[in-house]
């Protein structure tokens, strides 16, 4: 198949659809990316790329990466992140239809975290090359926009529905990240195009791939009872709950608690730890995904939290998948999608979100519990990790989906 990935994030910026585009084309699917200039999450042009100008490359050996000029989104704030949602939609209508000429497209897929707008190149591509279009919702729009404060004015909130609406209207299959979306997304779309299609890790990634972390940092992981959060460090993620649970559990010396990625609420992570001296509170940088299985595998224990709005209850941030492929137990203090995986996996213990001392308390539970207990924890996530979220078998699952949707148009 003849497939066409639409997206504002691809590689090097760390997404899944890197290794979910790499696995279709390995099985023999021609693959093409067409997006923008990567600066996900710190807001800068990675370095080798410019934000004007187009640029075409190659991933993985295999595919073709076609790349349009975009604004990059900065530090944040509503300016920034308008102009870099506003540049992509407008470059990729003006570049991707002249860099995509004469190339035969099947299948156009949007990879849709926010924004959702773009998919709006996708749709103008589906026209001209008469390709079926499958949209992979992974944020709730508008409903993400209120809960972040991004938009508050009610009537912005309906034009940006009445956009997602037409946006939907206009697209073929709609793959829901999470079963708790449906109702929401029934709201703006038919559900008849709607399919329930999970995140998914790729854990066939060869141990040569892997990178060995530095002595310090195995040393700090493994000779503590760490407590590894690995990500974004933003709003949503609820980071100050990390940071309230680090500030009540000074006294526990053998535990630290480890934040590891970059985002918007990474500055403000840096100065409590400095202002309460909070040493067991350790920032360790962003590293590349090839770390993180050694990381993950040096942890006590895997955190994942969320802000307690309603719209985070819908959604099963990706990390719970690379989690569960671990083999580690986890600490997830969320509610809704995210706490009913956990529990259903037997894969950890939930926490009421947004709870600083509840956290504390958790991350106390679990490090009273014997080794024994944690393994069984660990031991249940990568069972359900296999039947639910690998990535090989998802990547067939996913053509079988739409290759009988494309049949049945």
């Amino acid at each position: 198949m003849r497939i066409l990935l639409v997206s504002q994030y691809f590689w090097p910026e760390s997404f899944i659809i890197n290794d979910l585009m790499e696995k279709l084309a390995s099985k023999g699917h021609e693959v093409t990316v067409a997006t923008g200039k990567p600066n996900y999450p710190d807001g800068k042009i990675y370095k080798g790329y410019f934000a004007h100008g187009t640029l075409t490359e190659r991933y993985a050996s295999s595919i073709d990466v076609i790349r349009v000029p975009l604004f990059p989104r900065g530090k944040g704030g509503a300016k920034n992140l308008v102009l870099n949602y506003i540049s992509f939609v407008f470059a990729g209508l003006w570049y991707f239809p002249w860099l995509l000429k004469g190339k035969k497209i099947d299948l156009i897929i949007v990879f849709a975290p926010s924004p959702i707008t773009q998919v709006i190149p996708a749709i103008f591509l589906k026209w001209i090359k008469g390709a079926h279009l499958a949209v992979w919702v992974q944020d709730l729009w508008p409903e993400s926009l209120s809960a972040t404060g991004f938009v508050k004015k009610s009537w912005l909130l309906k034009a940006v529905g009445c956009v997602v609406r037409g946006i939907y209207r206009c697209s073929d299959t709609l793959l829901l990240q999470s079963k708790a979306f449906f109702g929401a997304v029934e709201k703006y779309a038919d559900r008849e195009k709607m399919v329930y299609f999970p995140n998914s890790i790729n854990r066939s990634i060869s141990p040569e791939s892997e990178q060995d972390i530095s002595p310090l940092l195995k040393g700090q992981l493994e000779n503590n009872f760490s407590v590894v959060f690995a990500g974004n460090i933003g709003t949503a993620q609820s980071v100050s709950t990390i940071v309230e649970a680090a500030r009540l559990l000074r006294q526990e010396k053998d535990i630290k608690i480890f934040v590891i990625g970059s985002g918007s609420m990474l500055e403000w992570v840096v100065e409590q730890k400095n202002k309460h001296c909070l040493d067991n509170l350790l920032l360790p940088g962003r590293f590349s995904v090839s770390y993180m299985p050694k990381i993950f595998e040096s942890a006590s224990v895997l955190l994942v939290t969320l802000s307690d709005e309603e719209i985070f209850s819908y959604t099963l941030p990706s990390k719970v998948q690379s989690y569960l492929a671990a083999g580690r137990p986890i600490i997830a203090a969320l509610r809704g999608e995210g706490a009913r995986v956990i529990v259903e996996s037997g894969a950890g213990i939930v926490c009421e979100p947004e709870n600083g001392a509840a956290l504390a308390t958790t991350i106390l539970t679990m490090k009273g519990a014997s080794s024994g207990e944690r393994d069984k924890m660990a031991e249940a996530g990568l069972k359900y990790f296999s039947e639910n979220y690998d990535m090989d078998f998802q990547s067939e699952r996913l053509i079988d989906i739409l290759s009988v949707r494309m049949n049945g148009k």
